[in-house]
């Protein structure tokens, strides 16, 4: 079990489910403190309520990000070392490094798509010309650049889990049986080298009771 692989998936999937929340929320700009205190209403704002260009671009992203996040996600169970599925060990680290690069696709729409809805907020914002109802930066917008940040950082981490597959270790076996021939030789030349020097002082005493 790669304990990169699982801070990736939580990565990832962390980051998922908070887009799906950004996306979904309707908090994307709020109406500004000093409106609100004059009107004592707060007005708030996503991606479903309005029709302008600049929103239904940022809308496809999303979608785009979610999708890409469902998909990583799938991915990256089966690129799990810890998962029977998938065929084998160089087959899941391919998967998994197909889910890093799906992550990584997902949180780079998800960061384009808030960051332009955010500098449309901000533009009108600090515009004098602009006579119409402001906003400010609704909590949706952190919500999608947190989920973005964490997708990519899983992302990251599952492309370079390739290389944790690739260090480990393998299991070798030493073939003994050519050590063990040369060593019982040895012993056993070693054993007529007794022999011969042993036998000449046997014989010596024979020859001195003579």
């Amino acid at each position: 079990m790669s304990t990169a692989q699982i801070s990736a998936l939580v990565f990832g999937v962390g980051g998922f489910g908070a887009l799906v929340a950004a996306t979904t929320s309707n908090e994307w700009k709020v109406t500004t403190r000093a409106s609100s205190v004059i009107t004592a209403t707060w007005v708030y704002q996503g991606l479903w309520m309005n029709c302008a260009g600049y929103i239904q671009a940022c809308r496809g992203l999303m979608i785009a990000a979610v999708s890409l996040g469902f998909f990583g996600s799938v991915f990256a169970l089966f690129g799990m070392k810890c998962t029977k599925v998938g065929g084998s060990e160089k087959s899941k680290a391919k998967i998994a490094c197909l889910a890093g690069i799906v992550f990584i696709l997902s949180g780079l729409c998800s960061m384009t798509g808030c960051s332009l809805y955010a500098n449309k907020i901000t533009t009108e914002f600090f515009d004098p010309l602009f006579v119409e109802q402001k906003y400010e930066l609704g909590a949706a917008l952190f919500i999608g650049w947190a989920g973005a940040s964490l997708c990519i950082i899983g992302g990251v981490i599952f492309c370079f889990s390739i290389s944790d597959n690739n260090k480990t270790p393998r299991m070798g076996y030493a073939y003994n049986g050519a050590t063990s021939i040369m060593s019982s030789r040895t012993k056993y030349h070693g054993g007529e080298g007794d022999f011969k020097t042993t036998s000449p002082s046997k014989q010596f005493d024979k020859n001195a009771y003579v």
